[in-house]
C-alpha cells in the first residue's frame, strides 16, 4: 500500500513564509494530497500545558494565533483541500528536516538576495536545503497564483491564463533522474511547456578556443542533451519539451535562460560531509537571483 504523504509548508509568520503556504496549498491541490503546515519553536511548552513566564506567554499566544490564521485563510480559498496545521517543540532547522522525510516536498520562504524576512528565510532555509533528502521549494513573498500563469491579452496578471513553462537546469555529467522526474512532473502536472536548459563552454585550457573545437563541444553537449531527455519525453509524452543550450558559466547563463518562467527546478548532489556547503555553486546562485519558486531536487 502506498503512503500518502502531504505537501509540507513551514510558517514563521514572514511575508515569504505565508506565499510558501499559499504556493504549497495550489500545489497540494494539483497532486491531490493534503497539506500540513508546521510552526517550529524550541520555546513552545510541552504538549498540554501552558507557558507560565511572561516572556514566554507572547510569543506563544502569536504562535498559535499566526497557524490559526493562516490556516484559516487557506481553509477559506481552498476549501477542498484537507489541511492540518501543528506547532512544534523544536528548533527550526532540525523540525524541517524531519517533516521533510515524510513529506512529497517541502515549501519554504525564500528572501533571495533582499528584505529581513524570517528566520526559515535565512540561514535556516538554506541549512535545510542542504541538508533534506527530499525536494525542497523556495517561494519568494509576493508570490501568487497570478505569477504562475502567463498575463492575459491586455497584459494584466490573471490566474485563468495558461501555466508559465516549468524551468529544468540539467548537467549531462552525470545521473538526474529525480531532477527531471520532479521537472516533467510539474511541467505535466501544470499542463505546461518544460524548458530544459543546459549551460556549456569549452575550458581555457591554451588560450581563446578555435572556432572548430567550439563547434566540436556544443555537438557533443547537444548530443548528450537530447540523450538524456530522451527516455523522460517518452515517459511524458504529453509534455511538450523546449531545449535550450546557452554558452557560458551555468550560474550565470541559466539566472536568464530561466528568466519568465513559472517555476525552476534544479538539482543538489548529495554529498556525504558533514561540514562545508551542500548546495553547489549553480544552486546556490539560482536560489538567490532567480525570482519564481525554485524546487531544489537532491540526487546521487
Amino acid at each position: 500500500m502506498d503512503v500518502i504523504r502531504p505537501v509540507v509548508a513551514g510558517l514563521d509568520g514572514s511575508r515569504e513564509s505565508l506565499a510558501a503556504a499559499d504556493w504549497a496549498a495550489r500545489e497540494a491541490l494539483r497532486r491531490g494530497l493534503p497539506l500540513r503546515l508546521v510552526h517550529a519553536w524550541e520555546g513552545l511548552p510541552d504538549e498540554g500545558t501552558e507557558a507560565t513566564l511572561p516572556e514566554l506567554k507572547a510569543p506563544q499566544y502569536w504562535a498559535r494565533r499566526m497557524l490559526r490564521g493562516a490556516g484559516d485563510r487557506l481553509n477559506e480559498r481552498y476549501p477542498q483541500l484537507s489541511i492540518a496545521a501543528e506547532q512544534i517543540r523544536k528548533p527550526p532547522g532540525p523540525a524541517l528536516l524531519a517533516e521533510v522525510e515524510n513529506a512529497e516536498l517541502l515549501v519554504i520562504g525564500s528572501q533571495g538576495l533582499s528584505g529581513v524576512g524570517g528566520f526559515l528565510s535565512g540561514s535556516v532555509a538554506m541549512a535545510t536545503v542542504a541538508h533534506a533528502g527530499r525536494p525542497v521549494v523556495l517561494v519568494r513573498a509576493g508570490n501568487s497564483a497570478e505569477n504562475e500563469h502567463l498575463p492575459d491579452r491586455d497584459g494584466k496578471p490573471s490566474a485563468r491564463t495558461p501555466c508559465r513553462d516549468v524551468a529544468v537546469a540539467v548537467d549531462v555529467g552525470g545521473s538526474c533522474d529525480a531532477l527531471l522526474e520532479c521537472a516533467f512532473r510539474a511541467a505535466e502536472l501544470r499542463g505546461a511547456p518544460l524548458r530544459a536548459v543546459h549551460a556549456w563552454h569549452v575550458p581555457l585550457r591554451h588560450g581563446i578556443p578555435y572556432a572548430e573545437e567550439r563547434a566540436r563541444v556544443r555537438q557533443d553537449a547537444e548530443r548528450e542533451f537530447t540523450a538524456l531527455l530522451e527516455p523522460w519525453r517518452q515517459k511524458f509524452s504529453g509534455v511538450f519539451v523546449r531545449e535550450t543550450m546557452p554558452e557560458g558559466r551555468a550560474a550565470h547563463v541559466i539566472v536568464k535562460a530561466a528568466g519568465g518562467a513559472g517555476l525552476l527546478v534544479v538539482g543538489r548532489r548529495r554529498r556525504r560531509a558533514a561540514v562545508g556547503s551542500h548546495t553547489g555553486p549553480v544552486a546556490h546562485a539560482l536560489i538567490h537571483h532567480v525570482s519564481c519558486p525554485v524546487a531544489v531536487v537532491p540526487h546521487d
